[in-house]
């Protein structure tokens, strides 16, 4: 059905006198619970749908958008886009993506597992995950509740060089956040899991002993004085570094020179320590696709060589405006693998004296600049072990030193993302406190 509405629409835009187009055609329906207490908070159902179409008037570019699938509502689409290309000004860089970088025949990565789950199942497991997590401790006394989720998607992207193609995905989720409580103080955290089959999730009993036991830790929190010293950021903190790594080597904030990474090919960017890999491939992972959102082929690259930036993260358009080619990320990055030799007891053991953080609260990044000022909460490190938990507190550096202060790595990829990557020592970073 998909394929014959993108046909459907490349045929009516260029009939209608575009000289180029491309279109996505999408849809997607989930199922989410959420229970609190033992008892149904909220039971959601989502479907939704949607066609963008995509003209170009020589190298005059008009986009327009509709959720309607019926004929009508296609070619009035088509009319609108090309309404806004005609009175747009003309962009060198616009078009769609070079011929002979398209996918013509891609990999089965095994990304569409739906899972047989009914409302009262899922609230059921709802309710074990929930139960796990208050079984910990009688200091457990809240919970903000346990939500089980289910969703499966399929589009296809056309385009006028006779690219037609798509997939179906799914992805599941289980989550679980309770409240602790000592002394009138109270502190909260969570876990979760999440995956494209429903067999690859943790078991539900874990998701909640976890999401207990994190709660557990922080109870009797305290704040730091102001100082410097060693930073180990847990693995899903660490992704969110390398995330803006990935935002300042985008072809977006390059061509902006939006980024404190710009014209950095060929530098050390990084301590010799980190490699980073591009795996698009990956079967059953979050970030993994045959091509990217133009059609382009992805490809498994090193993006990171012993700390050395190898490549940027390019779109056609992004790619023209530097004069370079598409990497076949328009939409973004795929999977990437940031390998590590140490596990945690040892990262901590190698640490030292310093902060464990395992929250970060705010956004507090320039990615102009690399400034880097956020809330955070962990733990203190004594001896190489965990001392006591902290709490309102912010860490401070800047990303361009930060990312060459990395001085160890764990083996402890968190794996539920589009970012493999384990918990992260920088050397040294300002800790502000009461």
């Amino acid at each position: 059905m998909l394929e014959h509405i993108a046909r459907t629409v490349i045929a009516a835009a260029r009939k209608a006198g575009a000289t180029a187009a491309e279109t996505e055609v999408s849809q997607a329906f989930g199922q989410s619970v959420t229970v609190r207490k033992a008892a149904v908070e909220t039971i959601a159902y989502h479907r939704d749908k949607g066609v963008g179409v995509t003209v170009y008037v020589g190298k005059r570019r008009g986009h327009a958008s509709t959720a309607d699938f019926a004929a009508d509502a296609l070619e009035a689409a088509v009319a609108k886009a090309l309404a806004i290309a005609r009175y747009t000004a003309e962009d060198p860089a616009a078009g769609l993506a070079d011929p002979d970088r398209l996918a013509r025949a891609w990999p089965d990565l095994d990304l569409y597992h739906p899972w047989d789950l009914d409302v009262d199942a899922a609230i059921e497991l709802g309710r074990e995950t929930e139960a796990a997590a208050l079984a910990v401790d009688p200091r457990i006394t809240n919970s903000e509740g346990a939500s089980v989720s289910r969703g499966e998607s399929e589009f296809v992207y056309a385009n006028t060089l006779d690219f037609l193609g798509g997939y179906r995905s799914s992805r599941h989720h289980v989550d679980c956040s309770v409240i602790g409580e000592t002394d009138g103080a109270m502190q909260r955290d969570y876990w979760y899991t999440a995956a494209r089959a429903p067999e690859d999730l943790m078991p539900v009993a874990e998701v909640g002993r976890i999401a207990g036991e994190r709660t557990l830790r922080r109870l009797g929190a305290r704040q730091l004085g102001t100082l410097e010293c060693p930073v180990l950021f847990e693995a899903p903190e660490a992704a969110d570094l390398l995330g803006a790594f990935v935002h300042a080597v985008s072809g977006g904030s390059l061509y902006r020179k939006s980024s404190f990474l710009l014209d950095s090919i060929g530098t050390q960017v990084f301590s010799p320590l980190v490699n980073v890999r591009e795996e698009p491939h990956l079967p059953r992972a979050r970030g993994s696709a045959p091509f990217d959102n133009e059609g382009v082929s992805t490809t498994a690259r090193q993006i990171v060589a012993a700390g050395v930036l190898q490549g940027y993260f390019l779109g056609s358009y992004s790619a023209r405006k530097l004069g370079l080619a598409s990497t076949g990320n328009a939409g973004g990055a795929h999977n990437l693998v940031v390998p590590g030799s140490e596990d945690l007891p040892a990262l901590l053991r190698r640490m030292g004296r310093g902060l464990f953080v395992t929250e970060q609260l705010g956004q507090g990044v320039n990615p102009v600049t690399g400034d880097y000022s956020r809330g955070a909460a962990g733990y203190w490190v004594e001896g190489g072990e965990i001392a006591f938990p902290v709490e309102e507190i912010t860490i401070a550096g800047n990303l361009k030193q930060m990312f060459r202060d990395i001085v160890a790595l764990g083996n402890d990829l968190d794996t539920r993302g589009s970012r493999h990557v384990g918990s992260m020592l920088v050397a040294r970073m300002t800790i502000a406190g009461s």
